[in-house]
C-alpha cells in the first residue's frame, strides 16, 4: 500500500537511533523522548493551500528535523509514519 498525501503534506518515517551516555550506556529508541529527525517518505504537490501557492521544499529521500510534537502518527503495513505540513518541517539535514 502506497501513501499520497495531498496538499502540502508530507509523510515521514522517524529515524529511531540509539544513543550513547558519556558512560558509555547504550539507550535503545524506546528509553528515550521522541526523535526528532526524520526520513521523506513522500510529499504532496502542494499548489493552492488556505488560499496561498505552497512551492513544496522537501523531496522524498531528505532527511529532516521536525517540531517536537508536529504531525499525526500513522501505521500502514506494521510500519509507522508520520504526517504532517511542510511548515512543521523545521530544517533538511544535509
Amino acid at each position: 500500500m502506497t501513501i499520497r498525501p495531498l496538499g502540502d503534506r508530507v509523510v515521514i518515517k522517524m529515524v529511531e537511533a540509539e544513543e550513547t551516555t558519556k558512560s558509555g550506556i547504550v539507550l535503545p529508541g524506546s528509553a528515550k523522548e521522541r526523535p526528532q529527525m526524520a526520513e521523506v517518505i513522500a510529499v504532496g504537490p502542494g499548489g493552492l493551500v488556505d488560499g496561498k501557492e505552497v512551492k513544496m521544499e522537501v523531496k522524498v529521500g531528505d532527511k529532516v528535523i521536525i517540531s517536537k510534537y508536529a504531525g499525526t502518527e500513522v501505521k500502514i503495513d506494521d510500519k509507522e509514519y508520520t504526517i504532517l505540513r511542510q511548515s512543521d518541517i523545521l530544517a533538511i539535514v544535509e
